[in-house]
């Protein structure tokens, strides 16, 4: 299938998701997180959930990676430059939804893209070869690709895999894990 059949498919689907739903298969894939070798890492950058676009709601992750004392990175959006900055997450972090309703910090300590270790990507849907669709502005991609070669990214997503993404592009950076409810995909 074409990414842009996938996006509407998976929109659709998260739609249908009640709070709970939400709330009980975001549970599980923190738990399914615990299972993988990223915990020697120091630096973990993580998406603050779209709420009305029904995204994986990362707030027990960040308590793990608190509780790990991990530093945790989340990231500003500048949509007309298409790149996003990087801000290490402190009790002191200011946090205000920008016009498309993402979560991001006001301003803070910036983080290099090269101190990343781990990155959990948001996604509407994935295939077995860990490719993914995400809305289409390419963040991530631009994002990933200044990441090092070492950096590992994890896909969290309430849908299993599809076969394939039909429409991949060379400049698509694909994950190294996907994590669901119900499975660990490794690629």
């Amino acid at each position: 299938m074409h990414k842009k059949e996938l996006g509407s498919k998976y929109k659709s689907l998260r739609a249908s998701l009640s709070e709970n739903e939400i709330e009980e298969k975001s549970l599980a894939i923190a738990n399914k997180l615990l299972a993988l070798p990223i915990w020697e890492n120091t630096y973990f950058h993580i998406f603050l959930p779209i709420i009305e676009q029904k995204e994986v709601d990362t707030e027990v992750i960040l308590h793990m990676l608190a509780g790990k004392d991990k530093e945790i990175i989340v990231s500003k959006s500048d949509f007309e430059s298409r790149k996003m900055t990087h801000f290490l997450l402190t009790d002191a972090t200011k946090i205000k939804k920008n016009d498309y309703n993402i979560p991001e910090p006001i301003d803070g300590i910036e983080i290099p893209t090269s101190k990343i270790e781990v990155v959990f990507v948001p996604l509407l849907a994935f295939d077995k070869k860990g490719n993914r669709v995400g809305y289409g502005k390419g963040f991530y991609d631009r994002f990933l690709s200044e990441c090092n070669p070492e950096t590992i990214k994890i896909g969290l997503s309430f849908f299993d895999a599809e076969e394939l993404i039909s429409d991949v592009n060379d400049d698509d950076i694909r994950l190294n894990y996907c994590v669901t409810p119900n499975a660990i995909f490794t690629f």
